[in-house]
């Protein structure tokens, strides 16, 4: 069995070389979205809480890994055509800039759906 993370920052020192800079710039882009979120790991990676889990993020070799759950996907999938999606999940390939824009769009829906 691997490792269990506590924090985010024990979790990013894991990281391939190739995404822990994304993995930093998507967690700072989650956190202006969302001030009054709590970083917590969930699942055994990043996420941030607001009451519930809003998003869950992680880094692999050739992507970072963004889950903002399948309701989310469903509402941003025009925007989200240049990237690879399955039903929970979106993949930002690390050599390419993020979405930041995007990625602000659905954090702050996600605060607003689960606040209803």
């Amino acid at each position: 069995m691997g490792t269990k993370f506590t924090t985010t920052d024990e979790y990013l020192a894991t990281l391939p070389e190739t995404s822990i800079a994304k993995a930093q710039e998507i967690r700072e882009i989650i956190r202006k979205a969302a001030p009054k979120a709590t970083e917590v790991i969930s699942y055994n990676i990043p996420a941030f809480k607001q009451n519930k889990v809003l998003v869950w993020f992680a880094g692999y070799k050739s992507h970072i890994g963004f889950y903002p759950g399948g309701g989310a996907i469903d509402i941003f999938q025009d925007d989200l055509t240049a990237y690879k999606t399955s039903k929970g999940a979106i993949q930002f390939p690390v050599d390419k800039p993020l979405p930041a824009a995007l990625i602000k769009k659905i954090v702050k829906y996600r605060v607003k759906e689960l606040a209803e």
